[in-house]
């Protein structure tokens, strides 16, 4: 049997880098949707669901176009095989339930459920495909799903909603799976599949959705969470994934409900809550510690 050869250091660092750039990229973009929702006056979320996901299905089908080429565009589709297909149906469930579990949970459970999201993909990348996750990443999973509790504590009334709480959780289990295959599957590039994603979506959501009319003000409004909250934050995503741990992808993508708050702040003057700062302040702290940490490692292994 041939010796195993391990990758690059030089590279790998490299790659690193830089998917972690794309995925807290990811997180900026999706940190945005709370304080654009803020603007909408549509009541019905099926009518939001589908013109967002339509618009962001528009953004990356000329982010494709203009990337790859028409033929390019169409040889990604080719070759996305079952694992493209898999991450479709990851994030069609993932951004289905958020509406359908917010009917039946408050955002604060269902937020404290997805901070769970590193600690599902660690344990499928270890169960499945035997990765192995550091124990500083064990720590900062942790630490993380401590400060999203703290964050969301003032809205936690105690009351379960089993539907709700299991959709949460679905989503979760959902965004997980599909950050470990995008990361299992690097050789692929997973945008055709977020694409495939989204139109699953707004084709659910044509159906569920009261009318499809929105004012000029509206109008614009959706095509920005279409384009820049969904469709660039998908896109950032799964071009990050594939080059970092799918536990260190996953963990810079808790920098979403960090940031979230930011911007209803700046642009709504909504100042946050104690426990928001003290939480965010952790989940941030935690991140830049490891993140630190993995630049650390990365530099030892070029050195060795």
């Amino acid at each position: 049997m041939p010796p195993v050869v391990g990758p690059d250091p030089v590279k790998s660092s490299a790659e690193t880098a830089i998917g972690c750039l794309l995925v807290a990229g990811s997180a900026i973009a999706w940190s945005t949707g709370g304080a654009f929702a803020r603007f909408l006056d549509v009541s019905d979320n099926w009518t939001v669901v589908f013109w967002r996901s339509v618009f962001a299905a528009l953004f990356l089908l000329c982010f494709m176009l203009v990337r790859d080429g028409p033929r390019g565009t169409l040889r990604l589709f080719r070759h996305m095989g079952l694992a493209g297909v898999g991450v479709a149906i990851c994030f069609a469930i993932a951004s289905s339930c958020f509406i359908i579990a917010l009917s039946y949970t408050t955002v604060a459970n269902v937020l404290l459920l997805q901070a769970g999201v590193p600690l599902f993909a660690a344990l499928i990348s270890w169960v499945l495909f035997r990765e192995r996750v550091s124990v500083a990443t064990w720590i900062a999973i942790g630490t993380v799903i401590a400060g999203v509790a703290i964050m969301v504590s003032d809205s936690l009334d105690g009351e379960v909603s089993p539907i709700g709480d299991m959709l949460a959780l679905l989503i979760a289990i959902s965004f997980a799976t599909a950050t470990v295959i995008t990361r299992r599957k690097a050789h692929l590039r997973m945008t055709p599949a977020v694409f495939l994603g989204v139109v699953i979506a707004a084709s659910v959501a044509s159906t569920m959705a009261g009318e499809f009319r929105v004012s000029a003000h509206d109008f614009g409004l959706l095509f920005a969470l279409g384009a820049i909250n969904l469709g660039l934050g998908l896109a950032l995503f799964v071009s990050g994934a594939r080059l970092i741990p799918s536990a260190l992808a996953a963990l810079i993508g808790t920098l979403e409900p960090v940031l979230g708050p930011v911007w209803v702040w700046l642009l709504h003057n909504e100042v946050p809550s104690p426990r928001t700062i003290i939480g965010g302040t952790i989940i941030l702290v935690a991140l830049l510690l490891h993140l630190g940490w993995e630049y650390r490692r990365q530099r030892h292994l070029r050195t060795a």
